[in-house]
């Protein structure tokens, strides 16, 4: 039996806890003082343990008594709960080897599943058999983490938002509905197909993914249904397409919009009576997989416009998940933050230094229009500038995060900055406003801007705009 320890200086809350977890079947111990909390884990081993960070002990606060326990009992996962969140506890902290830290109130089921994630952690971990789970319909949501090309860990977020999106994720995961994937560039939409996926019946077969916003017509008919030798001038031999790939799993097609009208009927065609039939072939193939799409332009809206078949989309909208830009679930950001460092400090081969207290304000304060994927390559680029161990401090950050200062504020107000910097900075405000007003689609901002899309990516290139 798997046993856990609560530590908190609020009996209702030790009380609570115990009670939940009591009823999955763990064995529950508690404390209200740090000091009892150490003495506990000296005489017994402890597969979990939930901490306060706040304790009334004199001298033992969560971070102090986490510390213990990792010196005392290094396998146990700790959890620290907080009734008042700080990015920098949260980053000091996950740095020192907890497993998590929480925002109070906690929901009975955030609890079980949390629980269920620090044990298979540590099955994985330890190569242990992986202990029975069955995770509640809610917790917190997974924000999957692409690590030099392999899926290598998930990042649990916290906040309601988080917590929201993982219900739908719950619900939507063991059905074969198609499910259509909202939500602007970077914001991890591969990242929900990829859970949806791996909760689904058909987890132990293929995942296979498409980019459609990189395809041509020819291309596109050629990598979703493929193609006989000598079908088209280049075909020097026969390619098996996507759908066949998927056979039995799932078929992950991104940012769907930007497939031409031609191929969303040959696409209809495929989804309704489920055969493939390849470019320059009359025998089709019955294929057995499950459709999830994504797009950062809003979909029925395309439909108005004249761009997407609203045949096809309905036959796709059996269920739609929004995923939530990065600017609405700011309690998720530290756990992000630490984790993309490490990520990083795991590429470069190096321990980088401490996010300095003026970078942690300007992340927070930031409205990260790239969402993850940008917070991300922003971690990539501090990480790499900064010297071995030393603060990262606020120098080493892109231009747009960078603070303004007081004499570069002044010197705008007075109309003496540079008329360079003007432009350049209301050519940086324009390309953004139009990139949110149409949730980040490039090849729409391109139109609206009246310039190509190859012009576009030069721009965001040259202004360090990271989508």
């Amino acid at each position: 039996m798997k046993t856990i320890l609560i530590v908190d200086d609020e009996i209702h809350i030790c009380t609570l806890l115990t009670t939940i977890l009591a009823k999955e079947g763990y064995e529950v111990d508690h404390s209200v003082s740090g000091a009892v909390a150490i003495k506990m884990v000296k005489e017994k081993i402890y597969d979990v343990i939930f901490c306060d960070y706040r304790l009334k002990d004199k001298e033992i606060d969560g971070s102090v008594l986490s510390l213990k326990i990792r010196e005392l009992s290094p396998a146990t996962g700790i959890v620290v709960m907080t009734g008042y969140p700080d990015v920098r506890i949260a980053i000091q902290l996950i740095k020192q080897g907890i497993y998590d830290y929480i925002v109070k109130p906690l929901s009975a089921a955030q609890v079980v599943l949390l629980v269920q994630k620090v044990l298979l952690h540590q099955a994985v971990i330890s190569k242990e058999q992986l202990p029975p789970a069955n995770p509640p319909a809610t917790g917190p949501v997974s924000t999957y983490i692409s690590h030099r090309g392999q899926l290598s860990r998930f990042v649990y977020g916290t906040g309601n938002t988080s917590k929201e999106l993982h219900t739908q994720i719950k619900l939507i995961a063991p059905t074969d509905y198609s499910v259509v994937i909202l939500g602007e560039t970077g914001t991890g939409k591969e990242s929900v197909a990829h859970l949806i996926h791996s909760q689904s019946k058909r987890k132990d077969k293929p995942l296979i993914a498409i980019d459609c916003g990189s395809l041509s017509r020819e291309l596109a008919c050629s990598e979703l249904f493929g193609h006989e030798k000598g079908a088209f001038t280049g075909a020097v031999q026969a390619k098996t397409g996507a759908f066949q790939e998927a056979h039995g799993g799932t078929l992950f097609l991104d940012e769907i919009a930007n497939l031409s009208y031609e191929v969303q009927t040959a696409l209809l065609r495929t989804i309704q009576e489920r055969v493939v039939r390849p470019v320059g072939s009359t025998k089709e193939t019955h294929v057995d997989i499950r459709i999830i799409v994504a797009s950062n332009e809003d979909l029925q809206q395309a439909v108005l416009a004249g761009r997407f078949r609203d045949d096809l989309y309905y036959r796709l909208n059996e269920f739609a998940i929004n995923v939530p830009p990065l600017r609405e679930r700011p309690d998720d950001l530290p756990l992000f933050i630490s984790t993309f460092k490490q990520a990083v400090e795991d590429e470069l081969e190096r321990e980088c230094g401490p996010l300095s207290d003026e970078v942690l304000a300007a992340f927070s304060s930031y409205s990260w229009p790239g969402n993850i994927r940008e917070l991300k390559n922003v971690m990539r680029r501090i990480c790499l500038l900064s010297k071995d161990r030393e603060p990262i401090t606020a120098d080493l950050l892109p231009e747009e995060l960078q603070p303004v200062s007081k004499e570069s504020s002044e010197s705008i107000a007075t109309g003496e900055a540079n008329l360079k910097n003007v432009t350049r900075q209301a050519e940086y405000q324009k390309i953004l406003d139009v990139l949110q007003k149409v949730r980040f689609n490039k090849s729409q901002a391109a139109r609206l801007m009246n310039i190509d899309r190859k012009t576009l990516y030069n721009k965001l290139h040259t202004l360090n705009i990271l989508l």
